[in-house]
């Protein structure tokens, strides 16, 4: 009598091989683009912050804060870093004066894979920009 000696042949782990292949292959590009939506988030409440600390400073010094004041602590300046929290995002004042500040936020190292919404925009009005119109949505 013999025995019957059983497992996986070699065809049957090849082909669970190309199952998780193909898998893998649909699922990461996918996920990739939800990590770069989601760091869209730290650029967009980034902004938000700048244009709260431009109506503070506005309120001391009847001006907005220039390009130069970003990264000096208040009452001089803003006190805002130049990048986002986790530096997907180079934040800067492009412009600050007397009666108008704009700021924007473009996306740096990893981040700028992320051709579709590379960089945002906020002004004194409170009028948000992108590199597309539904970025901010």
């Amino acid at each position: 009598m013999r025995k019957r000696i059983t497992g996986f042949t070699l065809i049957e782990l090849m082909i669970v091989i190309v199952v998780v292949a193909v898998l893998a292959a649909s699922a990461i590009p996918s996920y990739r683009q939800y990590v770069l939506r989601t760091h869209r988030t730290e650029a967009k409440h980034t902004l938000l912050n700048v244009a709260v600390a431009q109506e503070k400073f506005y309120l001391q010094n009847n001006t907005y804060a220039g390009p130069s004041a970003l990264e000096i602590a208040p009452p001089g300046g803003l006190g805002i870093s130049g990048t986002t929290e986790r530096g997907h995002y180079a934040v800067a004042i492009t412009a600050g004066g007397v009666s108008a500040f704009a700021a924007t936020a473009t996306a740096q190292g990893a981040q700028a894979d992320d051709t579709r919404c590379a960089s945002f925009t906020i002004d004194q009005a409170g009028t948000r920009t992108a590199t597309n119109t539904d970025c901010w949505e």
